[in-house]
């Protein structure tokens, strides 16, 4: 739930965050006194009613959830579990509960051995994540995301934008960019329970084939693919990695092929593993690549490959070699919170290697800035300006969060535990510049990482000096 979910750092949740947290402070105050005592009248009488509280407030939690959030099966099934095992703790403790109101007001202390030590460490625990719950929801209070109309330039033509992986961590943020600026919009995913969430109005289709011969498509976004870092790189998993967007590309092409009136602008994700996974040396859109062996490499030169076959058919055909996206609600940033709100974060390895990257909300403004620029074309660089170091991007990180970066997570824990998974995307170091796009006019609203952090997780801005490679000047 924690890690799927990630409620401490998604605004519309601040009610429920206040209720874990003041639901786990009543449950750090429960575990300790069962754990070391027996509280005998009006401090059991004080217990029922901590205990009475916890139902109405997780009922509320219920309510709450179901109005602000479509919770997934697996939070569902929990929760009836949980509700039944607290429904006969409460049956089978009753009468002792009782027993205990009716004695005289006192406390009795007990050690129960190892329970009594479990109970402390649970009182612990729910403590630690109630405080944490209880300052996210300040927190939350300070983010201020961007509205998604201001992402996508308004006026001009209104154009008919078919995107494919809208549902994704991209796609979403897109969708709801083009939907707000007045786009018609249509969307391709392989479950329509999944665009549910998606803004209207907008169409859903399954299947390409769902599009008509004589229909009008101006624009196609290809967003779609399997992830690349949720699961180990074996042999089947890489094929599903990289059939998922061939197969998407060609189907794209299959459909531009039978249009009557062919899209003036095809982008189709990228990434900037096409650079290889280990130079340190400054690499524009106009840098010549060179096969290192990775992964990384041979999946990006086949994708684009299979893009440059959509070009031939004569539309203007755009490649973008996205760096690390960054946003709350996803990607890599997403999943190094969680250590890092509880002090355990640090670099991957030495923290030497160059991280490119660029925040979500600028990427989908590169995109509307790509639609709308006709010379545009061939392999562009999403990233931000100014890269960062591994260690620099951690350091970064914990003073945003007022937290201290005490810990590493050694490269060869890395390399063996996750293979070339761990060596390309974890370690891999590419110092990507966005030449096209800022030759072009497009301005970053985030160029560097403290801004990032500053934006991103509702914090003043601070910045320290960071080195950059050598032939690099100090500008953006």
């Amino acid at each position: 739930h924690e890690l799927t979910e990630r409620l401490a750092w998604r605004p519309s949740l601040r009610v429920e965050l206040r209720l874990h947290g003041i639901r786990n402070l009543f449950y750090a105050a429960v575990f300790l006194a069962l754990g070391v005592a027996m509280p005998h009248g009006l401090w059991a009488l004080a217990l029922a009613v901590i205990l009475g509280t916890e139902l109405i407030i997780t009922l509320i939690d219920f309510v709450e959830e179901d109005r602000t959030r479509a919770l997934p099966p697996s939070e569902r099934v929990t929760h009836t579990l949980l509700a039944l095992n607290y429904g006969v703790i409460l049956a089978l403790f009753a009468p002792v509960l009782l027993a205990w109101v009716a004695a005289p007001t006192g406390w009795q202390l007990v050690f129960w051995g190892w329970p009594t030590l479990m109970m402390v460490g649970a009182a612990f625990g729910v403590a630690v994540f109630g405080a944490r719950d209880l300052a996210a929801a300040r927190r939350l209070g300070r983010l201020k995301r961007p509205a998604s109309g201001d992402l996508w330039a308004e006026g001009g033509q209104r154009q008919h934008v078919l995107v494919t992986g809208g549902t994704g961590f991209v796609g979403q943020r897109l969708v709801a960019a083009l939907v707000a600026a007045g786009q018609e919009v249509t969307v391709l995913t392989r479950d329509s329970k999944k665009a549910a969430g998606l803004p209207v109005p907008l169409r859903v289709i399954t299947d390409l084939a769902q599009i008509a011969d004589d229909e009008k498509v101006d624009v196609v976004i290809n967003s779609a693919g399997q992830p690349v870092a949720d699961f180990l790189w074996t042999a089947r998993y890489r094929r599903r990695i990289l059939f998922s967007r061939l197969r998407m590309i060609r189907a794209i092409e299959r459909l531009i092929g039978r249009l009557e009136v062919k899209p003036q602008t095809f982008i189709t994700a990228s990434a900037i593993g096409a650079y290889g996974v280990s130079g340190d040396h400054p690499m524009d859109d106009y840098s010549p690549l060179e096969d290192d062996g990775s992964f990384s490499y041979r999946s990006c030169a086949m994708i684009e490959r299979a893009a440059t076959r959509v070009a031939a058919s004569g539309v203007r055909t755009v490649a973008l070699r996205i760096g690390l996206v960054l946003d709350t609600e996803g990607g890599p940033l997403a999943r190094m919170l969680l250590p890092f709100e509880f002090g355990l974060g640090g670099p991957f390895g030495e923290g030497r290697h160059w991280m490119s990257w660029i925040t979500r909300d600028d990427l989908v403004r590169l995109i509307g800035h790509v639609v709308r620029t006709p010379m545009l074309d061939g392999p562009v660089n999403a990233t931000a300006p100014r890269p960062v170091t591994g260690e620099g991007f951690a350091k970064a990180l914990g003073r945003a969060l007022h937290r201290p970066v005490l810990f590493r997570v050694p490269a060869t824990l890395l390399q063996k535990g996750l293979g070339d998974l761990g060596r390309e995307i974890f370690l891999g170091s590419q110092y990507v510049l966005p030449t096209k796009a800022q030759g072009t006019g497009f301005v970053f609203r985030t160029r560097r990482i403290e801004a990032a952090f500053a934006e991103l997780l509702g914090e003043e801005e601070r910045e320290e000096p960071r080195p950059a490679p050598k032939g690099v000047l100090a500008f953006d």
